[in-house]
């Protein structure tokens, strides 16, 4: 149904796309959870990256805030989930923005089919939300590679009633966070996208303990 690998349409035909996923979702609200993936601190500075974003599509980030929702995950939207993930994957270009922009960070879409990898989750979000996912589960997280000794990296944090998966430009596998090695720093709320919060991982600690214990 769809080329993954094919040349990335104008953004409106993106709709195409979300309108094939949208009789697939069913909702919940927040009373059935799995455990979060990090203790979520009180509140962390707005990335540098999120401001820009605003500020180059300013009726995205004009929203009021909302009660938190997940997603049930079901075999069908699972595998819709795994749909956008590859398509996305498969049909952006990588470049970074020094390349791209000749500015070290500028987050946006990838209008003209290349970006780093916050365009990549940029537009996994939208392309959800237009299919009908509620934006209080799909999350801008920002982590480090490597539990924290890496570069710094962009993904998409899905809440499902099953967990919390990162949609990663990376690979088209959608791992829950505890597959991933990454370290996770902070991320949007559910509440209102334009407020985050600071994510303190425990893998951490394990991990400190573990290697000191050799």
């Amino acid at each position: 149904m769809f080329n993954y690998r094919g040349r990335m349409p104008a953004v409106g035909r993106f709709v195409a796309l979300a309108f094939v996923l949208s009789s697939c979702l069913a909702l919940t609200d927040s009373a059935v959870r799995a455990p979060l993936y990090a203790t979520v601190e009180a509140s962390a500075p707005t990335p540098a990256g999120w401001t820009q974003f605003c500020s180059t599509y300013p009726s995205e980030c004009d929203v009021t805030p909302s009660l938190p929702r997940d997603i049930v995950l079901g075999d069908t939207a699972s595998d819709d989930l795994a749909r956008v993930n590859r398509w996305v994957n498969h049909t952006i270009r990588p470049e970074s923005d020094m390349d791209h922009y000749n500015v070290i960070q500028w987050w946006r879409y990838p209008d003209d089919g290349a970006g780093a990898c916050h365009s990549y989750a940029l537009l996994k979000r939208r392309l959800l939300m237009q299919a009908g996912w509620p934006r209080e589960a799909l999350l801008m997280t920002v982590v480090r590679e490597d539990f924290g000794r890496g570069e710094g990296h962009a993904v998409l944090t899905v809440k499902t009633d099953r967990g919390e998966f990162i949609l990663d430009n990376l690979t088209d596998e959608i791992r829950l966070w505890s597959n991933t090695t990454y370290r996770y720093f902070r991320r949007q709320s559910q509440a209102d996208p334009n407020a985050w919060v600071r994510l303190d991982d425990v893998r951490s600690d394990i991990v400190t303990a573990a290697a000191a214990a050799r």
